[in-house]
């Protein structure tokens, strides 16, 4: 069984392609189908919509007009750039395109965010059924769900170094799932929803060197995802990488204890899935991750009888781990940790 992401349904459209009407023309074309990714990346077929930032491919946010060439792009995006990345002309200056701007936050209103049944001025809105609230978004070649559209946006972002961004599409994607929350109740769908944007949104803070904004996000992230039964691959992997990640922020803080406290509760949380599941490899080279993380505290606090016992405990998980022929990529990772944690004991 293979973890499932909280969004997958969104992500993996499972609508048939539709037929193109029939031509009274023979084309050679109609003989061959060509290979369509589902997020709209394949060559052939993929662009950004009106409404995207060429640079990070995101929604525009806090939209900036070239002059004199007068394209637009986000702000921090083009800010990188002497010249217009579109036209090759040279910027003499930007400027604020709230015009812009605005069509691009009706359309998130309008058409990404998730809508809310209980929402009373939607609901006596005689243009508006009750099927339009969980519409799919469809944009450039992209057919996704609202919140799915969302996180999608801010990846975009994020990746492009876009950080504010990102952190606002996360942001609304979080505050319409906390809507549902209050409506539906604490339902596994939304928790692990709810936990992998926050977690996000602690990714965020970190890559801005806000480092006590990025603690409360995964910590929140971790509270949302403790309430979920710990029988699922994903909820259990996401929650020990933001304990993992909280460790680390403690850890370069210089918060040894806290950083070990931390660490030491994702150990449990990969120990106890693996027990659940032991015939999952990726679950055992995480655990034997979390042992190195663990057994590193222990050193650097002078426990160094303890930290031996527990390299050589992820050590025993690596050795007795036995991997497909195709499993390329996973033994490659476990010949790298177990390398590492040998070292760590040769060294002493």
């Amino acid at each position: 069984m293979r973890p499932v992401c909280p969004f997958v349904k969104a992500a993996r459209p499972a609508e048939p392609i539709k037929k193109e009407k029939e031509s009274s023309a023979p084309s050679s074309a109609a003989a061959t189908v060509s290979p369509k990714c589902p997020l709209g990346y394949d060559s052939q077929t993929f662009k950004l919509g009106p409404l995207s930032c060429m640079i990070c491919q995101a929604l525009l946010f806090d939209s900036a007009k070239c002059v004199p060439c007068s394209h637009s792009f986000c702000k921090v995006c083009v800010s990188r750039f002497k010249d217009c990345p579109l036209c090759g002309a040279d910027i003499e200056k930007t400027e604020p395109n709230s015009e812009l701007q605005g069509l691009v936050d009706r359309f998130i209103e309008g058409h990404a965010r998730i809508k809310r049944s209980h929402n009373a001025e939607e609901e006596t809105n005689t243009n508006t059924n009750s099927e339009s609230h969980n519409k799919r978004v469809i944009y450039e070649d992209v057919s996704l769900e609202r919140g799915a559209f969302l996180v999608q946006q801010a990846m975009r972002a994020f990746r492009a170094q876009n950080i504010e961004s990102a952190k606002s599409r996360l942001s609304l994607c979080a505050e319409d799932i906390r809507g549902q929350l209050e409506t539906m109740g604490n339902t596994s769908e939304l928790c692990s929803q709810l936990g992998a944007v926050l977690g996000m949104l602690g990714d965020c803070c970190r890559a801005t060197g806000d480092a006590s904004s990025a603690v409360n996000y995964f910590e929140e992230s971790v509270e949302f995802l403790s309430k979920l039964p710990g029988n699922d691959q994903e909820i259990t992997h996401t929650l020990s990488i933001s304990l993992n990640k909280i460790g680390d922020l403690k850890y370069y803080d210089g918060d040894l204890q806290a950083a070990r406290s931390y660490y030491f509760k994702s150990l449990n949380v990969r120990r106890d899935a693996v027990k659940h599941d032991p015939n999952v490899p990726s679950q055992i080279l995480d655990l034997a991750v979390s042992f190195a993380k663990v057994a590193d505290v222990d050193r650097s606090l002078g426990n160094e009888d303890v930290a031996i016992n527990e390299f050589q405990e992820g050590i025993k998980l690596l050795e007795s781990l036995t991997l497909k022929s195709e499993d390329t990529g996973l033994e490659q990772r476990r010949l790298s940790v177990l390398e590492f944690l040998k070292n760590q004991i040769v060294e002493k």
